[in-house]
């Protein structure tokens, strides 16, 4: 450190571990300093564990969020028009990931019917949860890396894309997200919070839904915490001009009856037919509602626009401008495997946790950032909690191009189901609140 700085790390350290607040000042040199190299890993990591322990106050975290922002770009979607001449809306949706969670893919097309721009800047999937860009990779020749000018030529033209973010939004936070993974830090709200937001604001949308996943197959395990993450991240939105929403849905079922790449893409493509599974239909059509909402249109009706072939065709145009092939065969897995129900009866759980892991382990995820998924691999659910199963029937599939991986996916699914006696009824509610 030099004699120039402004403050020191262990000044820094010190406060939070006494639970003290951070000023405005400190928060940016912070922030700045650890993008800079000036504050060392071992320190950063021991002001992450302070926060987590100790918390941090709104204003902190807000000029938390803030500071990530300035380490780096902020995109402008102001110059985008209307065909009349006006100013064109947009709107993102973010996920805090699960099973099955396809909800991106119809999504951004079908708001964007709307006349409302939807700019995705998405992940890719580690462990249990899947990637959105991992999905959409499947289909034949589509690309996720953009350069801004293509972002904004799409929007302008098409309505949506769905892409990486570039590596010049928030830089700070990847640097403090991988310490986080690493440091045992990365439950602590503040960071999660203001990980998330710095991204969501610095891509520059007008206004921003959240869908904050909780239940087995999700980060937040239980119902408390991920209203204080919503609460939390509603909060960073308010502050920044952004109007922000979130809804905390249920993810201890898979969504829909596939969990992969190559399958949620083409569960995705019937609900954009007007078909697919309630479930994800629901979702949809819900997030598209608050989604339209916030950027000012109130007399949509989006599942209509599932059903009539609109949001099929903004879907085919967004594929085709990243180069893929929207009619093209999907990859499909060279082996299967059929895992029995046990049971006559109800089928009142199905771990989506357990669904996940099953997934992973098949090649449909990775453990590693640069591991490669196989495109066709993952489960294919036959029966969702509700349904009548009889004893031998299928209840699910297990999809992978290496056989040698069925078994540590069966162990991972050895208590994932849960059979009742016929009149059972499973206790499922989609979507469980509304923060705004």
């Amino acid at each position: 450190m030099t004699s120039t700085e402004a403050f020191d790390a262990v000044q820094i350290i010190t406060i939070k571990r006494d639970k003290g607040t951070l000023t405005p000042e400190q928060i940016d040199w912070t922030i700045d300093a650890y993008t800079r190299g000036v504050i060392a890993e071992e320190q950063m990591a021991a002001l992450n564990m302070a926060i987590l322990l100790n918390g941090m106050d709104r204003q902190e975290i807000s000029r938390w969020t803030s500071a990530m922002i300035a380490s780096g770009e902020r995109m402008d979607f102001s110059w985008l028009t209307t065909p009349d001449g006006g100013r064109k809306a947009t709107s993102d949706k973010h996920s805090t990931g699960g099973v099955g969670d396809k909800i991106t893919l119809p999504l951004a097309p079908l708001v964007a019917v709307f006349g409302v721009a939807v700019p995705q800047l998405s992940g890719r999937g580690l462990g249990h949860t899947g990637g959105t860009l991992d999905k959409l990779e499947a289909i034949p020749g589509w690309r996720a890396n953009l350069s801004n000018d293509e972002i904004m030529a799409q929007l302008q033209d098409v309505g949506a894309v769905i892409c990486a973010a570039g590596s010049g939004l928030a830089p700070a936070d990847k640097k403090l997200y991988a310490l986080r993974d690493v440091t045992g830090t990365v439950e602590a709200i503040p960071l999660i919070a203001s990980s998330i937001m710095s991204k969501k604001i610095a891509e520059g949308t007008g206004s921003l839904v959240l869908d904050v996943k909780v239940g087995s197959g999700a980060f937040m395990k239980d119902q408390a915490r991920a209203k204080e993450l919503a609460e939390t991240m509603v909060a960073l939105g308010k502050d920044a001009g952004v109007h922000t929403v979130a809804l905390i849905t249920d993810m201890s079922t898979p969504l829909g009856l596939t969990a992969g790449n190559a399958i949620e893409v083409e569960e995705s493509v019937e609900v954009l037919a007007g078909g697919g599974p309630e479930d994800v239909v629901e979702l949809t059509v819900r997030l598209a509602e608050e989604m339209l909402a916030g950027a000012g249109v109130h007399d949509a009706d989006p599942a209509a626009a599932l059903k009539d072939g609109r949001a099929m065709d903004v879907w085919n145009r967004m594929i085709e401008a990243q180069g893929g092939d929207p009619r093209a065969s999907l990859p499909v897995a060279r082996e299967s495997e059929v895992i029995y129900a046990p049971a006559d009866g109800v089928l009142v759980e199905l771990d989506a946790l357990s669904v996940g892991v099953a997934a992973w382990r098949l090649g449909a995820g990775r453990a590693r950032k640069e591991d490669k998924v196989q495109a066709g691999a993952g489960v294919r659910m036959h029966a969702k909690p509700g349904a009548l199963v009889r004893a031998g029937e299928p209840l699910m599939t297990l999809l992978t191009d290496t056989p040698e991986k069925f078994e540590r996916a069966k162990e991972a699914l050895q208590d994932a189901v849960v059979i009742a006696p016929e009149g059972s009824r499973p206790a499922r509610q989609l979507i469980i609140s509304r923060v705004a």
